[in-house]
Parts: C-alpha cells; structure tokens; sequence
C-alpha cells in the first residue's frame, strides 16, 4: 500500500475539496433548513449541520482514511500520526436557518499542532477562499492583500456575540466597547467569513470571545498569509477562545488596549 501524499498543496487541495462538499450539500439541500436537530436558547442545530459534516469527513477520509477529525458536530477519533483536520460544517447556521446568505464552511488541517492549510467555502457567493503556508491567501485563485488602514478612527470592525449568555461579558459589550473609537462596527454572523473579509481588505478588525478552533483554525491562516494579524486565546470556557485579527499589527494593539484583560 502506498503513502499518502502529505505534502502541503495536496493537503489544501483536500480542504478545498472537503469544505466545497459541505458547503454545496448545505446550499442544494438548503429547502430542509427548518429540519431542526437541536434547539437551544441563543442558537440552533440543524439536521444539514449533521448532513453536511458527514459529507466533509467522507472527503477527508477518502483520501486519508483513519485522520482525527475535530468537528463541530463531533469528534473523529484517529491515527497519532500528528495530523488532525478541523471542520465547521455550517459556520453561521442561524443565518443558514432564517435565509440569509452569510454562511460557510470550513476546513484546516494542523500538522503537530500548526496549521499548515485551509479553506473556507461561502457557496450562496461561490466564493473559495484558501491559503496554506507554501502559498498566499486567495479567493477564487485571485491573490488577498488586507488593507492598508492605520488608524482605530477609520476602521470597521466585525464583531459577534457568544452563543451562551456570558454574565461577566454581556451581549454586544464588545461593540459598545469600540463603537465610539472606529468607524462602524457591524455584526454578520459567521466568524470564518468574517475573518476572510480581513484577509480581503473589507473588514480592518474582527473581534470576538467564545470561539471555538473550528471557526477560526482556516480562516485564521488566511488571514496571516494576507498579510495580517491573527492571535487566539483560551478562556475560561474550556475549548473557547477569544479571537483578534487586524489589517496591522498596531490596530490589533489598539483594540486590545480598549478591550482589556479578556483580549488576546
């Protein structure tokens, strides 16, 4: 039996590959978006979210049978071969679940704890974006550069709330935060494209507590190979993190200063 290509172009090319075939069964099936699997106070799973996993890991898994897959349906245990892919099959469900188009998925794969490529699949846009440590941040083959904003005064922020009310960080608190200090902020509702709109050059800041890796592992890798800043840190909730990306480094500076001890 031969060894599987580990190489990193072909490890994008299964994330491309697995987050296009979530996405695409998500967006065909989209008609079934009321099937409800589980309901919750602030959020929703769905019967697609289930659906569109499977299919991500079945990508995966033809190519490389026997990964760990991190999911946000579930956790696929694996080989101890140092790689493990890490997936959000429907980032932004709740958009997905009312029609509104601002959703995606998103695949990365981390290799002895990097992550060394990525993808994030918008289908109602059919917009790929993708970046891998070999090769820069693209979307539809057209190379990212973030943008050139230095100031806190003229840039737009995207933020977004936990999906469990955190009493010692209320909803919208971060937007209250930093509304009187930038241009606008706006909330949209799907963390990784969110974060690939830094990557574009749309969006100069993201910000946001209660993430977990799933949404930001590829995104995250875009966004550094576009030239921007990224960082991560654990809270208090075990698996969570809060998340700053920025155009600049100095911006991403600013909004920590703002935001105090619970910023990255």
């Amino acid at each position: 039996m031969s060894t599987p290509d580990r190489s990193v172009d072909h490890l994008l090319a299964v994330c491309r590959d697995a987050a296009r075939a979530a996405g695409l069964h998500a967006l065909r099936e989209k008609a079934r978006r009321s099937e409800i699997h589980e309901r919750f106070s602030h959020d929703v799973k769905l019967q697609l979210d289930r659906e569109a996993q499977h299919t991500a890991v079945e990508a995966i898994h033809k190519v490389f049978p026997g990964d760990p897959v991190l999911g946000e349906e579930w956790t696929v245990d694996g080989a101890t071969n140092g790689v493990e892919w890490i997936l959000d099959p429907i980032d932004g469900t709740v958009n997905f679940f009312h029609g509104i188009p601002w959703w995606c998925s998103s695949v990365a794969v981390r290799v002895h704890g990097t992550v060394v490529a990525g993808s994030v699949y918008a289908p109602e846009f059919d917009h790929l974006y993708e970046a891998s440590t070999d090769t820069p941040a693209r979307c539809n083959g057209v190379t990212l550069k973030v943008a050139e904003t230095r100031r806190l005064a003229d840039a737009l922020v995207v933020t977004g709330s936990e999906k469990e009310l955190n009493p010692r960080d209320p909803p919208l608190a971060t937007a209250q935060r930093l509304a009187p200090h930038v241009q606008k902020v706006r909330i949209l509702g799907a963390a990784a494209l969110d974060l690939c709109q830094v990557a574009v050059g749309s969006v100069d800041i993201f910000c946001q507590t209660g993430l977990y890796l799933w949404d930001v592992a590829a995104a995250g890798l875009i966004i550094q190979r576009a030239g921007g800043s990224f960082a991560i840190q654990p809270i208090a909730q075990p698996g969570r993190y809060a998340c700053i990306a920025a155009c600049h480094q100095d911006l991403a500076d600013d909004v920590r200063a703002f935001l105090g001890a619970d910023s990255v």
